[in-house]
């Protein structure tokens, strides 16, 4: 295989492994929830939140693509010890959200053929740990991710074409809200944090690094596969939000405990509701793929031996993740201090990444970071960081 195709493929990949470590179990949940409340009006909430996820994650990538550093590396770089004290955020998030998208799994299995929550959880970890044991798991990983994002689109404008949602309706609230802006105000964070929060935004940067696809000579095509994973990511928010407002333009009350599940029966009957475990599958198995893949990268670079054995140090993250949530059922108390506690990373992670990006000594004498994102990365910190201390004590109240 030539260089050129091997790179193209990579960085496709990366923006699939980006995008559908964003498309998980709770994406879903989160867009369908917050359709239902918002109605037409959250086609706003997609439209500001994907700008500032994009500022997020241009940001991220360039400083780790150009450095040819992983985000620790950068953070170590900058202050020594850092890097071990954000590895140690992500990592947690990272394994107490892949027990969530383990347990996302098995409600997709359960939901698609009845399968036994149990049963599902096992079946969900095999799947997802089957990849790493493959020679060329990078590969298989980037394929994979491909394939599950495409079903995950096609089988969700399939519903769409079924629902026949108020499209004109929805693309004049995505400009005007007719509920108004404020309340409007914590889900635009909410959503940005669950499209760039924690792991997510270097899953792919960290793919890219491991291709080899580094340096300033590479930027033109780094930037390119961080639109596309953004884009990726908004495409199915898009098409999901369309499909959800099909159903609750019409009155529709959704399940809270499977609101997508509801959504789809609602509009598409027994097969919509089917159509909607093989999505919530696709988007569980992806994102165990991308958490564990992630989270392990965060660690190889502190020792030898995790980074000589990563495909079974992954395996093993997954193994663990599989075991607490047979062992726990539901970790409902874990997996809302985990979404809280993810929003405190983003503005940490983006903050070290805009502060590297004007260091010499990190960056390398000619590079020039731009004004214009670095600007509005320092909004995406502020904004980010206020969301998410605001969450975390508001979660972390109300469960103690």
């Amino acid at each position: 295989m030539s260089d050129k195709k091997k790179n193209s493929g990579a960085l496709l990949g990366a923006a699939f492994l980006m995008a559908t470590s964003a498309i998980g179990p709770g994406f879903l949940t989160q867009t369908s929830t917050f359709t239902s409340q918002f109605q037409a009006s959250f086609g706003f909430v997609i439209l500001i939140s994907i700008i500032l996820s994009a500022v997020a994650q241009l940001n991220i990538w360039r400083v780790l693509c150009v450095t040819g550093l992983r985000g620790q590396d950068v953070a170590n770089r900058l202050l020594p010890g850092l890097g071990y004290f954000v590895a140690f955020m992500i990592v947690l998030g990272g394994l107490v959200f892949n027990i969530g998208n383990v347990g996302g799994g098995a409600l997709g299995l359960n939901t698609l053929l009845n399968i036994p929550t149990e049963a599902g959880y096992v079946i969900a970890g095999a799947m997802a740990i089957a990849v790493f044991l493959l020679k060329n798991a990078k590969a298989a990983m980037d394929q994979l991710t491909k394939i599950l994002g495409a079903i995950m689109i096609v089988v969700i404008f399939v519903v769409i074409v079924i629902v026949k949602p108020p499209v004109g309706d929805a693309l004049k609230n995505a400009v005007a809200p007719s509920t108004g802006i404020n309340p409007l105000i914590p889900a635009i964070l909410t959503l940005m944090g669950g499209t760039v929060g924690g792991y997510i935004t270097f899953s792919g940067a960290h793919r890219l690094i491991d291709a080899g696809i580094t340096g300033e000579k590479n930027l033109k095509e780094v930037t390119r596969s961080s639109v596309m994973g953004i884009g990726i990511a908004t495409l199915v928010r898009i098409f999901l939000f369309l499909a959800v407002l099909g159903v609750v333009v019409r009155g529709a009350a959704l399940d809270s405990s499977n609101p997508a599940a509801s959504a789809f029966r609602a509009g598409a009957g027994e097969l919509g509701y089917r159509f909607a475990g093989l999505v919530l599958l696709c988007a569980a198995i992806t994102s165990i793929i991308g958490a564990a893949y992630t989270s392990v990268s965060f660690l190889k670079t502190f020792n030898k031996s995790i980074n000589d054995h990563e495909n079974a140090v992954i395996i093993a993250f997954i193994v663990v993740s599989t075991l607490i949530m047979l062992v726990l059922g539901n970790p409902a108390v874990l997996l809302v201090l985990a979404g809280a506690f993810n929003g405190l990373i983003l503005p940490v992670t983006l903050g070290i990444c805009l502060i590297a990006s004007q260091k010499k000594s990190i960056m390398g004498e000619g590079y020039k970071h731009p004004v214009v994102l670095l600007l509005l990365g320092a909004v995406v910190v502020v904004l980010a960081a206020y969301m998410g201390i605001n969450t975390f004590v508001s979660q972390l109240s109300s469960l103690l």
